[in-house]
């Protein structure tokens, strides 16, 4: 394991991204079609927000279908992306080493960090592409 080896080596590059302008009822697609967890909020190409599923957990807590799968549209309808992201992000560059972003990701108790050049979103980092790098080289 090299210890400068740069997240842009296990970062994903292929981003599912959402507008603020976009809706909750899109977004909870996206989570269930893609089956992931972090969805960056852009404007452009520059990063301005990060949607995270325990984010619309947060906002659904009261309406959940009895199988659990599926929250009532109307729930999502009364609050916009911009409400629900996390405002406040922290970004890396791509050529941050990845003992660096696992320990950002550790101080600070995120699960994702949005992979940033030159103000463009390149990609993101989240702790389960951290825990198939370690796999690997176990």
């Amino acid at each position: 394991m090299r210890r400068d080896e740069p997240v842009s080596a296990i970062m994903a590059t292929d981003l599912v991204t959402l507008c603020v302008n976009d809706d909750l009822v899109t977004a909870e697609k996206l989570f269930a079609e893609y089956k992931i967890k972090h969805i960056p909020i852009v404007k452009g190409k520059e990063i301005i927000g990060m949607l995270s599923n325990t984010d619309m957990q947060r906002v659904s807590f009261s309406d959940v279908s009895e199988d659990e799968t599926h929250v009532d549209s109307i729930v999502y309808n009364a609050f916009s992306i911009e409400q629900v992201m996390a405002k406040e992000i922290i970004a890396i560059p791509p050529y941050t080493s990845i003992k660096d972003a696992a320990e950002l990701l550790t101080k600070k108790g995120f699960h994702a960090l949005p992979v940033v050049e030159d103000s463009e979103l390149v990609g993101i980092v989240t702790t389960r592409d951290l825990v198939k790098y370690l796999v690997a080289k176990l």
